[in-house]
């Protein structure tokens, strides 16, 4: 086997593999390891929203173009992209307000959405409570995916695009050489190649230990859990909730946000543990239910611990049956997520030795804006912006 390549991706989730993809359009030869049998960190622990409406002006370009990448390979592999659009749900005035400012600034951003009645919405979701609703924002062109399969899924429609995955390879040496970069794995497995680009996730102790810790990067914990299938009930798409208006960086750009937030207690459960409420309805009918944020800086992801804090999920399921008259919440599955991000930047960048590429702390972005960012940055490492 010849194990030179043009470009060697370490990590095989979302932003690893979407990089990979972009590459191996580019026509160069790409090699993608990964350091499990199957990706098990974020990107098989989330939602699988892919909603560019939740984000800045500058990461929904990302997103939107991310929204294109997803419909194109699943008209021609499929990959579990379902377009049904995202809808983010007002319980009150100020956030029909902030409903009004995003639709707004989309409208100048030439990105569609409808704003709907508290008579629409009811209508549309079955279910939703009369005495929670009051107007919905609702954002078609959005997708969804079933974020533990659609990964598996692209790796093989990658695969036959030509991509060299080794799994169960765990990257333990990143060296320099004259011209490009040698990597050295946990199966003594060696590899060239004149680029490197590390998407890591929230593994920070094998390459480069002392360069995390003394960045700005914090790992965030998720909580999420699953209901059992829904018995003959539908949601028609994502749904995004009060707390997700509050919260979103979408609605940090509208002109009555910071007024709102400061009149908010921080005190409150959900602020202390960043929790917001959202729906999504898997294949099986089910129905996944979260989330919540804790932060731990990169050199001390230990201190989140293993456990799931179950006055959070008990709290999160009585502000669900605030919103929806599901047919059951009878949970099947609970877990949480480990999300790195940064506190001072919206993604962690760093260079070392001109060829190897760190990209990680992407945070709760990863499933929506990787597909985008990728493209741009493939374009940059290899100075293929005009090809």
């Amino acid at each position: 086997m010849n194990n030179e390549y043009d470009l060697i991706v370490v990590g095989g989730g979302v932003l690893g593999t979407f990089h990979a993809y972009h590459a191996i359009k580019k026509g160069l030869k790409v090699a993608l390891l990964e350091k499990d049998g199957k990706p098990q960190g974020a990107t098989v622990r989330n939602f699988g929203q892919v909603v560019p409406s939740g984000m800045d002006s500058k990461w929904q370009k990302y997103g939107r173009e991310s929204l294109r990448i997803y419909k194109k390979i699943q008209k021609k592999f499929d990959i579990s992209v379902q377009q049904e659009g995202s809808i983010y749900i007002a319980s009150n005035a100020e956030e029909v307000q902030l409903l009004e400012e995003l639709r707004d600034i989309n409208i100048k951003n030439a990105y569609p959405s409808e704003l709907l009645t508290k008579a629409e919405c009811l209508t549309r979701y079955v279910g939703l409570r009369n005495d929670y609703v009051k107007a919905g924002l609702y954002f078609p062109e959005e997708v969804k995916v079933e974020p533990r399969i659609m990964i598996n899924k692209l790796h093989g429609y990658l695969k036959e695009l030509g991509l060299h995955i080794y799994m169960n390879q765990t990257a333990l040496e990143c060296d320099t050489l004259k011209n490009g970069v040698q990597v050295y794995t946990s199966q003594h497995l060696l590899l060239s190649s004149s680029k490197v680009i590390i998407c890591n996730g929230h593994n920070f102790k094998t390459l480069y230990p002392k360069l995390f810790a003394e960045s700005d990067l914090v790992v965030s914990k998720l909580q999420m859990m699953q209901t059992k299938p829904q018995p003959n009930y539908r949601l028609p798409s994502s749904v995004l909730t009060g707390l997700s208006i509050r919260r979103y960086e979408a609605f940090k750009e509208c002109t009555s946000y910071p007024k709102i937030k400061e009149r908010e207690d921080q005190n409150a459960f959900q602020n202390r543990w960043g929790v917001h409420v959202l729906f999504k309805q898997a294949l099986d009918g089910s129905i996944i239910l979260g989330d919540s944020h804790e932060y731990a800086p990169a050199g001390k992801i230990d201190d989140l611990g293993m456990d799931l804090n179950m006055d959070i999920d008990n709290f999160i399921i009585e502000e669900a049956k605030k919103i929806f008259d599901l047919p059951t919440y009878e949970i099947q599955s609970r877990w949480y997520g480990l999300y790195a991000q940064c506190k001072n930047s919206d993604i962690f960048q760093h260079t070392v030795d001109r060829d190897i590429h760190i990209v990680t702390g992407i945070g709760g972005k990863g499933m929506t804006g990787s597909a985008g960012f990728a493209k741009q940055n493939i374009n940059s490492i290899f100075n293929l912006e005009h090809v």
